[in-house]
């Protein structure tokens, strides 16, 4: 509307100066030729002084009307390029939505985006240099969809759509740090790493364990494989060991988490199994939840026999999540069960240098956190590194001495998000740099939040949708509304669904932040996204955010994938999951 009505004067003002330009014409000319017409002598003198005073009128006229031309010409140039520009900001406001949203990108070309520490090559495989700052596209794994993927600092690991495991970077191969497919034609769904192994869980329920590096692989025992040719049989390409628990007849695993020397394995049934899984040190600070378990009071067996959790027989644990030497248990009453090392109050306990871990499965008072007008139930828990998170609904009851009649928030559920642990890096996200914290502290940036749901009128919780803990850095993935009207989409449209909000902290030494910075951040913030190209329009800076699940193409396939984010060791990543 502004543009037009700019437009609308210029004209307006260039016909009035025509108009009126001809009347003074008209009005001097008329004048002029009854003079000149007149034969009488006596009125020479005036004639001449009619002429002159005419002459004048006429260069006066001209000169105004050249001016107004002149400033309706140049106004017209400034109103049009006025209005180039405001098309100019209107296409890079519709540039800059689509790069918001990211789905495009989504959609058009999945794949992997790595940043971080590459000393060993595991972000940039090609590249020689030390670090990456921002997010970068891995090239191998352009136009594909993973099933899972973890980062450590020396190595890197996927499962791919198909369920072959991929690994890279010099932890694998001191020579060759491309990636490279190992343990196939298992059908894998998830993994760990450990300092030296990998442990793979297939569909079937199996758990695979094998070591990092390639040489490992080639030289150790190999395993002989059946076939489902009748009588053919052959070797496993790579050494493995096959991790066998005592299960009950339709109980199987379901999922597994990882630390640097152990891994917890949960079952069908609510179960946790743990083992040590890594082939240089034995777990020593009670993080495989077996009091007075050691090296020297190990069963006869394997190293890596797994040993049934049996404090937690009493609950049903639906997550389970691994530190660097601490574990996490979450039951489906929303108790939460911590056990390991706690030199950094990672278990929610207090810190007793006497006795710096704690070997049996302890519960966490979550109750205590909130007063006895609200009913606290955890509902996720996360781990990494000395960090432990744990995401609280609470909802407002009916206190004693309360009139129910007199209570607005009756029944209102507000969602929390709780830190423990070691915070120097900033890792807690609570805006401070402290050494211990062991008592949970509440992340107020991802705590508390809510947002209109148009479905029924009234506002819903945000909760967290997923976090991935690293070494010292940490992610949170909100789950925020993703369509406008809040209905349920299978595809993403550009006007109506955006991407869920991404917020990162913590340490930043190798920016594994990807703020393009080294600073590290005591509470969560969003980052830009990646640019796509090198045009103008493409290096414009935009909230990254993460997609959620949607149809894409993939080799001509349509495929039903979501973006997942994964914190490693001073390494971050996005990638497109199945």
């Amino acid at each position: 509307m502004w543009t037009h009505r700019g437009r609308q004067s210029v004209t307006t003002v260039v016909t009035t100066s025509s108009r009126r330009l001809a009347r003074s014409n008209r009005s001097i000319a008329t004048p002029w030729r009854r003079s000149y017409a007149s034969s009488n002598k006596g009125s020479e003198q005036s004639a001449n002084a009619h002429w002159l005073r005419n002459s004048l009128a006429v260069a006066g006229a001209g000169t105004a009307a050249f001016l107004i031309y002149d400033y309706a010409t140049s106004n017209r140039n400034q109103l049009e390029s006025a209005s180039e520009k405001v098309k100019d900001l209107s296409k890079s406001a519709e540039e800059l939505s689509l790069q918001y949203v990211q789905h495009k990108r989504s959609v058009k070309s999945p794949g992997v985006y790595v940043w971080g520490t590459n000393a060993y090559r595991v972000v940039d495989p090609n590249s020689k240099e030390s670090v990456v700052k921002t997010p970068r596209k891995f090239a191998y794994f352009e136009g594909q969809v993973l099933r899972d993927l973890k980062l450590g600092e020396q190595s890197g690991a996927a499962i791919t759509e198909h369920g072959d495991l991929v690994q890279w970077g010099k932890g694998y191969s001191e020579t060759e740090f491309k990636p490279a497919k190992t343990l196939i034609g298992k059908n894998l769904t998830s993994l760990c790493m450990s300092n030296d192994r990998i442990l793979a869980l297939s569909s079937d329920g199996n758990v695979y364990s094998l070591p990092i590096a390639k040489d490992d692989q080639l030289t150790g025992r190999k395993l002989k494989e059946g076939s489902w040719v009748p009588f053919r049989s052959g070797t496993a390409s790579v050494s493995y060991r096959l991790l066998q628990p005592g299960l009950k007849l339709g109980e199987r695993i379901t999922a597994l988490s990882g630390g640097l020397d152990h891994a917890l394995l949960l079952t069908s049934a609510g179960r946790v199994f743990s083992v040590a899984s890594s082939t240089e040190n034995y777990p020593s600070f009670g993080q495989l939840g077996i009091p007075g378990l050691t090296w020297a009071t190990r069963p006869s067996g394997p190293v890596d026999t797994l040993h049934e959790v049996t404090a937690l027989k009493g609950s049903k644990i639906v997550q389970i999540a691994a530190g660097d030497y601490h574990s996490l248990a979450l039951d489906k009453d929303g108790n939460v069960f911590a056990f390991g090392d706690n030199s950094f109050g990672q278990l929610a306990m207090e810190f007793n240098p006497a006795s710096p871990f704690c070997d049996t499965p302890t519960l966490v008072p979550i109750r205590n956190l909130y007063r006895s007008s609200w009913l606290p139930k955890a509902t996720r828990v996360a781990a990494g590194g000395a960090n432990s998170f744990f995401t609280v609904d609470a909802q407002r009851i009916l206190g004693s001495k309360e009139n129910p009649a007199t209570l607005r928030d009756l029944g209102r559920i507000t969602a929390d998000t709780w830190a423990c642990g070691r915070g120097i890096w900033g890792a807690l996200g609570t805006g401070k740099w402290i050494h211990l914290q062991d008592a949970p502290v509440k992340v107020k940036t991802l705590s508390g939040l809510s947002e209109y749901d148009e479905q029924s009128k009234s506002l819903s919780p945000i909760r967290i949708h997923d976090i991935s803990v690293g070494t010292t850095h940490v992610s949170a993935v909100m789950d925020n509304k993703t369509h406008v009207n809040a209905a349920p989409s299978t595809s993403l449209d550009e006007t109506n669904d955006w991407g869920y909000d991404a917020l990162w902290w913590g340490g930043n030494e190798h920016f594994q932040l990807g703020t393009g910075k080294r600073s590290n951040l005591s509470k969560p913030n969003y980052i830009h996204a990646p640019p796509e190209g090198n045009s103008a329009a493409d290096q414009q800076e935009a909230r990254l955010q993460i997609m959620p699940r949607h149809k894409g193409k993939v080799d001509r396939r349509t495929v039903s994938m979501e973006q997942r984010v994964e914190c490693g060791r001073h390494i971050s990543a996005i990638y497109s999951a199945v």
